[in-house]
């Protein structure tokens, strides 16, 4: 894989042109999204299980999740290299005038490599919006990156999204996290459990770090130490302001989440 191009294969062969015409024509599907390291991802069997229970929500149907992982071995290849990897399950047999009608699906692997990981603290807007069907990574992704776009307009970094009821939900395309000087608080509300989220809870617990989730208001800010952005990307990034709600930057707690992330075992594809 030279290092300016990506590599694109459909079931485990190079896709063609043709083989994504439905992919691009009818926005309904899932993904996921991880990061390779020499062959190896942390927490890949929690993103095995996602694909696998979203195909079963949207499709009806299994997903062989040993054949993904074949094909996520062949994506890679030999390449050693940090990778971004990320695995579309879409159909090119889906009946758009029958959707309950049974769809064989495909798996699309798209690899490249690594970006470097952002080391700036990020603003953050707040935005009245919960997805649909929050609990699974699917590709409806036009209003995330609209409201990006509205909080970049608006001299800040992101958006955060907010329900009718006032709480926190999520960010664009990642989860946050808060520290109320002991504990570690995620908002309790409709949301994304991100596998790096999901890591993060696992390998505080090994640490002894206690955690909770609990509803979480924007009138609440002001009482949180710090906060903090974590998605398949970027495990931990600190969070500067929300709004005008400013956070201190505690470096010794963000080392904390990354040393409780980085705990979590690298699998081997």
């Amino acid at each position: 894989m030279n290092q300016n191009t990506y590599r694109i294969e459909l079931n485990g062969v190079p896709a063609r042109i043709a083989d994504l015409r439905a992919l691009m024509q009818t926005n309904y599907g899932h993904f996921t999204s991880m990061q390779v390291r020499a062959g190896r991802v942390r927490g890949l069997r929690l993103h095995l299980d996602r694909l696998v229970d979203a195909t079963r929500e949207l499709y009806g149907c299994d997903l062989d999740s040993e054949l993904v992982r074949a094909h996520l071995r062949q994506a890679i290849g030999s390449d050693t290299r940090p990778l971004s990897l990320r695995i579309n399950i879409f159909s090119r047999t889906l009946d758009r005038a029958r959707m309950n009608a049974p769809a064989k699906v495909d798996v699309l692997a798209t690899t490249s490599v690594a970006a470097p990981a952002p080391v700036l603290p990020l603003h953050l807007k707040t935005f009245c919006y919960q997805r649909e069907l929050p609990a699974i990574k699917h590709v409806g992704t036009f209003p995330l990156f609209h409201y990006r776009r509205l909080a970049q307009q608006a001299g800040f970094d992101d958006a955060l999204f907010v329900g009718n009821d006032g709480c926190i939900s999520e960010g664009s395309v990642w989860n946050i996290g808060f520290f109320d000087g002991d504990h570690v608080i995620w908002p309790q509300a409709p949301q994304l459990r991100g596998i790096s989220l999901q890591l993060l809870q696992a390998g505080l617990v090994g640490k002894g770090i206690q955690g909770r989730m609990q509803p979480i208001r924007i009138q609440d800010l002001a009482d949180f130490h710090g906060a903090f952005f974590t998605n398949s990307s970027v495990p931990v990034q600190p969070i500067a302001r929300i709004d005008d709600i400013e956070f201190a930057l505690d470096h010794a707690q963000a080392a904390t989440l990354v040393e409780a992330y980085e705990s979590n075992f690298l699998e081997l594809v």
